[in-house]
């Protein structure tokens, strides 16, 4: 996987500071807590957006491991705490979004641009998942988003300022999945997940100890 291609396209004006690991099955649960613990540590950046972030983020991880048919990604982050901006990028160089959903007889034959813009919906799955993942973090994107993006083979469905649009791009062997995030805004985590799950409280239990906790409240 070309690295330099990736913080080109998606870093470009960043010079330092970007923070990148490559997970596997071994790693995954390490990775996820090594990032999410290090933006814990920004007392600037909403505890709300990390509740609801922390549960998409993982969730991301996880796909490529389920999905891709590769046994690594490589996940890149950086925190722009003058502009209280996240952004973060999950990559790899597997079969991509639209053979993925083709395993399930329901979308066979389904053309690229059809599976980028529905893979964002909730219930849309290869068969191996719930379809949760990538419709959660569409409502974060909703919620506290700046750009939200799903590449995959040669288009790009990019969701920004609440407009989405699936276009051409540059050829992407696997899929990439990109947010940007505001992180000075206050939102509901449970609407994140649509209230089928307690992230604030699966956060709070993993990344809080008990005097912040207190805090908190």
């Amino acid at each position: 996987m070309n690295i330099s291609v990736l913080i080109k396209q998606y870093f470009s004006s960043i010079s330092d500071d970007i923070t990148i690991d490559v997970f596997d099955e071994k790693n995954i649960y390490d990775v996820y807590q090594r990032v999410v613990g290090v933006l814990t540590q920004y007392i600037d950046i909403e505890t709300t957006v990390l509740q609801a972030m922390s549960y998409c983020f993982y969730e991301i991880l996880d796909n490529v491991l389920t999905h891709s048919g590769k046994e690594l990604g490589t996940v890149l982050t950086h925190y722009d705490s003058t502009n209280h901006v996240l952004s973060f990028l999950v990559a790899d160089d597997g079969i991509g979004v639209q053979a993925s959903l083709s395993e399930n007889t329901e979308y066979a034959g389904i053309s690229e641009p059809d599976a980028l813009k529905i893979c964002i919906k909730d219930a849309i799955t290869d068969g191996k998942g719930m379809g949760f993942g990538l419709y959660s973090t569409s409502l974060l994107a909703r919620d506290a988003g700046l750009v939200f993006e799903v590449r995959s083979g040669k288009h790009t469905m990019q969701v920004q300022d609440g407009v989405e649009e699936t276009k051409d791009s540059d050829f992407w062997q696997g899929t990439i999945v990109y947010l940007q995030l505001h992180t000075n805004k206050e939102i509901n985590p449970a609407d994140v997940v649509a209230n089928r799950a307690n992230v604030a409280a699966q956060y709070n239990e993993t990344f809080l100890n008990d005097n912040e906790l207190t805090e908190l409240w």
